[in-house]
Parts: C-alpha cells; structure tokens; sequence
C-alpha cells in the first residue's frame, strides 16, 4: 500500500508541474489558479490522463472522456455556483442520475465527485483521492466513461464534477 501512495504522489507531482499558471490577482497574497476558455480541452486530457495513471496503479482499466458526462458535469458546476454550496442535488431538485439521463448517457450511473475550490484540478483530484468515497468511485473497476467540468468565478472559485459511468 505504502508503494501505491508512493506512486500515486510521484505521478501526481509530475502532472503538477504541467498546470497552468497561477494569477495573484486577488490582493490577498493567496494564488488564484485561473482558467483560460483556451484551456478547457488541456484540463479535460491532463484530468483523464491523471485518473487512468491512478486507474492502473490499482489495477482498474482506464477510462475515457464522454460528451454526455462531459456535458451533465458542466451543467452540475454551473448550478452549483449558482446554489452557492457543494451539493449532489441541483437547484431542480435533480439527482446526478438524472442529469446524465438528461445529458443522453446511455451507460450506467457509477458516482459523482465534486468540489468547491480554488485549486486546480490536479489539486483537487489529490483531495479527492485521499476520501475513501471519492475515491472509490474514481477507481470504480466498472467504470469505462468520465466526464469532467468546471465553472470558474469571476472571484476564481471554481466547482468541479467528476462523473464516471459504466
């Protein structure tokens, strides 16, 4: 196990030190991880690539990126900002297995991961790997699909989703 997390936090450093740049902007001497619309695809790869490395040093099959997950977990993050609190459940009262149905995924429902932060995403997958609930359901062995996206602030808070399906 100690070998694992060994792994785990070499190759994590390793996709750290390819992360966009920070912008001190907000005055208080704290770093705001800002993100560029250019940056989208890099962030949704680097992410994907992150999790398959994490994937294989626990003997899970990789996954690959999914437009329906991909859109349920943008549509998540915008209304969490909105509803200003992390939570599973949109401001329509709807379930992550509904916004995937609505999304058009046809695959199964596995999890959802989501976050409130201003760190990157590579940060925020550290975070959630250290949460046995996160964690399980991005190393879910059943998992061959993930979406991911994010809604970033003007004050640079970003809502992350993660959603994996089988």
């Amino acid at each position: 196990m100690l070998r694992l997390s060994s792994l785990l936090l070499v190759g994590l450093l390793a996709l750290a030190a390819c992360t966009p740049q920070y912008d001190n902007g907000r005055g208080t001497g704290g770093q705001i991880y800002k993100i560029r619309s250019n940056d989208t695809s890099k962030i949704q790869f680097r992410m994907l690539d992150s999790v398959n490395s994490l994937r294989a040093a626990s003997g899970a099959g990789p996954v690959q990126l999914n437009a329906q997950l991909n859109a349920a977990a943008a549509t998540h993050s915008r209304d969490m900002s909105v509803q200003n609190r992390p939570w599973h459940f949109g401001s329509d009262g709807s379930s992550p297995l509904d916004r995937v149905a609505r999304a058009g995924y046809m695959g199964r429902f596995l999890g959802e991961t989501i976050s409130e932060t201003y760190e990157s995403e590579i940060e925020t997958l550290g975070a959630w790997m250290e949460q046995p609930g996160t964690r399980n359901v991005i190393l879910d062995p059943s998992a061959v699909n993930m979406g991911f996206a994010w809604f970033q602030e003007n004050n640079g808070k970003i809502w992350w989703t993660l959603v994996m399906g089988g």
